[in-house]
């Protein structure tokens, strides 16, 4: 039997929670894991308090095959994901000297402040990510991959990490999208989904300038598989075009 390769997504910040940024690195992880053959199962928000943070990360990395932080490493007083994650691990948080010397040459001996330096520290044991764009690195530890919050920064980041990252089949998706609603094919759609337990099958209703519908979005690793529920489900909708 395929193995299914699993991640959890730790999204670490105040701001998120209090809605004054809005989270873009959750779809772009997930995406990206998916082409890698890793499924992405859960995601958390959780807050700058450091007992919340140190508890989620040991409670997930024993679940999962990959976790992923973003968030908190940063300069300023309320980036606390390093510390946490050390602690988390039972570790030291150190200066890497790699990181220091990347960071001394691209600010200098006179502008690397001691709130800069603070982003080359990272728990003992830790591998160093690197970042392209402003060079404080994110880090691997074990099976914890943390990454900065900002997207574009997460992302050169994650364009580093990724060519290590084993992975099973892809999750390949198919949708179909119909006027009918959703009480009318609720019934066939469960019987389908019971034929068909391999492949996860999603009804999202919709309004618009043209109507309203729904959008069956059908999603597995086995193509021959998908294809058969996909003809299965458009002869359920057929019946209401």
């Amino acid at each position: 039997m395929e193995r299914t390769y699993t991640a959890c997504l730790i999204i670490i910040g105040n701001e998120i929670l209090s809605g004054r940024t809005q989270d873009s690195n959750l779809s772009f992880l997930g995406d990206k894991l998916n082409e890698i053959g890793i499924r992405m199962e859960e995601a958390r928000v959780v807050p700058d308090i450091p007992e919340r943070i140190m508890h989620t990360v040991n409670e997930v990395r024993s679940s999962f095959d990959y976790v992923f932080t973003t968030g908190g490493i940063g300069p300023t007083h309320d980036d606390i994901t390093s510390q946490c994650v050390a602690n988390a691990f039972d570790v030291p948080l150190i200066l890497h000297p790699d990181a220091h010397k990347a960071m001394l040459s691209f600010y200098g001996e006179e502008q690397l402040t001691e709130a800069r330096l603070r982003m080359a520290h990272v728990p003992q044991g830790a591998k160093l990510i690197e970042n392209d764009i402003s060079i404080a690195p994110g880090y691997q530890i074990e099976n914890v991959f943390v990454l900065a919050g900002v997207p574009k920064i997460m992302q050169s980041m994650f364009s580093k990490l990724a060519p290590g990252l084993v992975g099973g089949k892809p999750m390949i998706s198919r949708t179909l999208t119909s006027h009918a609603k959703e009480g009318e094919i609720a019934k066939d759609l469960g019987d389908i989904q019971e034929k068909y337990p391999d492949v996860d099958i999603g009804s999202y209703p919709f309004m618009g300038r043209g109507g309203t519908g729904v959008r069956i979005v059908m999603r597995s690793t086995d193509e021959d598989l998908l294809m058969q529920c996909e003809e299965a489900v458009d002869g359920v909708l057929n019946n209401y075009t």
